[in-house]
């Protein structure tokens, strides 16, 4: 094969990983499912990854973590067994992913519903916009920010 045509193979091989990737993390975070352990979240991160909300609202509300067991372990923090959560799903849509050799920059729109163990229930959106790196040919997430768009309550 010819070195262009290696390069296209690796990049849409990136892209898939990365999609991938994506799901399994979203999949990890919708409830109900079953218990999450934090050591799943925290395979899904490289060692110095962030997670933080960016934005004024979302900054306050979610702040910066840095490092993969800390992220793990706060996003990990929202979930069962924690009651946090009644129901919360998550829709991706509007992707695009960028792959440069062993980085990938990747947005996302995000949609979630999500009915809380107070019985309230609300719709947001978030723009996703997350670095990724691939480390030993495994793709993880290095850098995570969120910002909420909109949020709406739901009612009964």
């Amino acid at each position: 094969m010819d070195e262009a045509l290696l390069q296209r193979l690796a990049t849409l091989e990136g892209e898939s990983a990365v999609r991938r990737l994506m799901a399994r993390y979203m999949d990890l975070c919708d409830v109900p499912r079953a218990v999450t352990q934090v050591s799943e979240l925290a395979r899904l991160f490289t060692v110095d990854a962030i997670w933080e909300g960016v934005g004024s609202a979302t900054a306050q509300m979610f702040g910066q973590h840095q490092g993969r067991e800390a992220v793990a372990a706060f996003v990990g923090g929202y979930l069962p067994p924690s009651a946090h959560f009644r129901l919360n799903l998550h829709y991706l849509t509007s992707e695009s992913i960028v792959v440069d050799g062993g980085t990938a920059q990747g947005q996302w729109i995000m949609q979630q519903i999500s009915t809380y163990a107070d019985g309230r229930s609300e719709l947001f959106g978030t723009r996703l916009n997350i670095d990724f790196r691939c480390v030993d040919g495994v793709w993880l997430i290095a850098h995570f920010r969120t910002q909420r768009l909109f949020n709406r309550e739901l009612s009964a």
